[in-house]
């Protein structure tokens, strides 16, 4: 891997060319499109081995040190890698539990604020700090949540003096936990806003910010959602970490999806050269994904409140990245597919492109009663709780694991805590929070609720982030 360099493109092939510490900041491309590498750092079988006996902080330095190219010096990037999972309350940051025949659990919810999202949050905050101060510059990071990445990001982010940040989330539509979890942080840089409307409408008010050229200035605006590249690279470590802990041969993902940047990273991995049988996709009721990799058409229907709101989503932003692998990373075919999308709601591929889908993605959606079903049933066979969106990507994989002799690792993203009620009906057991969380229901909330307007939306976040025209 020595010499290995590379620089990021845009999906949409009308953006300049970028190094690592750019990207961070940029987050979306200035043509719409989303940052990707323009080759992947491949490992050898005998790396990959090799990584069996590393604690996981040497890992990530391992698989994300070719990703930043020499914008930070080897010894500042392990420093940041080995402060960031200290603060893991697991000894080995992501302990893999065993629920099944060949069947194994990843808990990737050890972090500060319970969810997956920690995993590449908490090395994305000191990022941000280094290339900032580098740079002697400051940013206002907008970002849309359905739950998880808020907390996670705010938690990454607070007191940090260079960054101020904004968290848009669906109004009535997140957990209680999850909502208080970014409202009760006292800090002056964090700002919340619920938005009336869904998470898709979130989504669309912060790129819309980011595509008014003008705005994006003046607010010198930067992301923490998985557009952002670096939150993709670091979540690819956790999949090499994972397959490290297995006997040598493939081993096959199943990975609950919203806006499919946690599969993608899986995906990255396999391209950077873990073997990889397949990937199974868990959605709830909104199942748009499910009806892509059966069919090859994506067409946008209703958003359903379900149990595991973190995945209500019809648009997936990073089905972008892996749209434009599937089109022969064709730059031109990727932006009509996507001007297609935003007029009509809908696209569909070739049958080449859906072949090479298929070939390693399989889809399964599964409505509430059957989330209830699976949370049920993994827990009076092992005794495991699990939350709602854990148990959508347990029951994709139980339907489509199509070789029992290879090991299946469904992702844990969440906490049960993060949606005690759900897991209370499925289970007559309530889960309760860590002690490290204790009075998170007696601090005092803050936030404003907006109506899903842009002017409004973006002249509330000028004026606090202090960047008025």
């Amino acid at each position: 891997m020595e010499g290995f360099s590379l620089k990021y493109i845009s999906t949409r092939g009308q953006a300049p060319e970028l190094a690592f510490d750019d990207v961070l900041l940029s987050g979306l491309a200035r043509d719409g499109g989303l940052y990707v590498p323009d080759g992947w750092p491949v490992f050898s079988s005998d790396e990959i081995a090799a990584f069996r006996d590393l604690p996981y902080a040497k890992l990530a330095f391992r698989v994300i040190r070719p990703f930043v190219g020499g914008t930070i010096d080897d010894d500042a990037l392990a420093a940041m890698l080995d402060a960031a999972y200290t603060r893991f309350y697991a000894p080995d940051v992501a302990p893999m539990t065993k629920i099944g025949d060949n069947e194994y659990l990843l808990e990737l919810f050890h972090g500060p604020t319970l969810a997956f999202k920690d995993m590449a949050m908490q090395i994305l905050g000191p990022l941000f700090d280094h290339v900032l101060k580098a740079k002697n510059q400051t940013v206002t990071i907008v970002g849309a949540t359905s739950g998880d990445t808020g907390s996670a990001a705010i938690e990454a982010c607070r007191d940090r003096g260079a960054i101020e940040i904004f968290m848009l989330h669906p109004h009535g539509r997140v957990s209680d936990v999850q909502r208080r979890q970014m409202t009760t942080v006292q800090a002056p840089n964090v700002h919340n806003i619920a938005v009336e409307g869904t998470f898709d409408d979130c989504q669309n008010l912060v790129k819309a910010m980011f595509n008014d050229e003008p705005l994006r200035d003046r607010l010198a605006l930067s992301a923490v959602n998985s557009i952002n590249w670096a939150r993709i690279m670091a979540q690819t470590v956790y999949y090499f970490f994972a397959a490290a802990k297995m006997d040598a041969g493939p081993v096959s993902f199943a990975v609950p999806t919203g806006n499919f940047g946690n599969v993608f990273a899986g995906y990255g991995a396999k391209c950077m050269g873990l073997d990889v049988d397949q990937f199974v996709i868990g959605s709830n009721s909104n199942d748009i994904l499910t009806r892509f990799f059966e069919s090859g058409t994506m067409a946008l229907g209703d958003v359903h409140a379900t149990i595991s709101p973190s995945m209500d989503i019809q648009i997936s932003s990073n089905f972008e990245r892996l749209l434009f692998d599937l089109l022969g990373r064709d730059a031109d075919r990727l932006r009509a597919t996507m001007e297609t999308f935003r007029d009509s709601g809908q696209f569909s591929v070739d049958n080449k492109a859906l072949e090479s889908a298929q070939a390693l993605f399989y889809g399964a959606c599964f409505d509430d009663e059957a989330t209830r079903r699976t949370i049920a049933e993994v827990y009076q066979a092992s005794g495991e709780l699990i939350d709602p969106h854990t148990a959508v990507g347990i029951a994709a994989a139980r339907a489509q694991r199509r070789d029992a002799k290879t090991p299946m690792i469904a992702l844990a993203t969440a906490h049960p805590a993060k949606f005690p009620d759900a897991v209370e009906a499925a289970t007559g057991v309530r889960p309760g929070l860590p002690n490290r969380m204790a009075g998170l229901f007696e601090r005092e909330e803050n936030c404003d609720v907006m109506a899903n307007d842009f002017g409004t939306v973006s002249a509330y976040i000028s004026e606090r982030a202090g960047r008025t025209a």
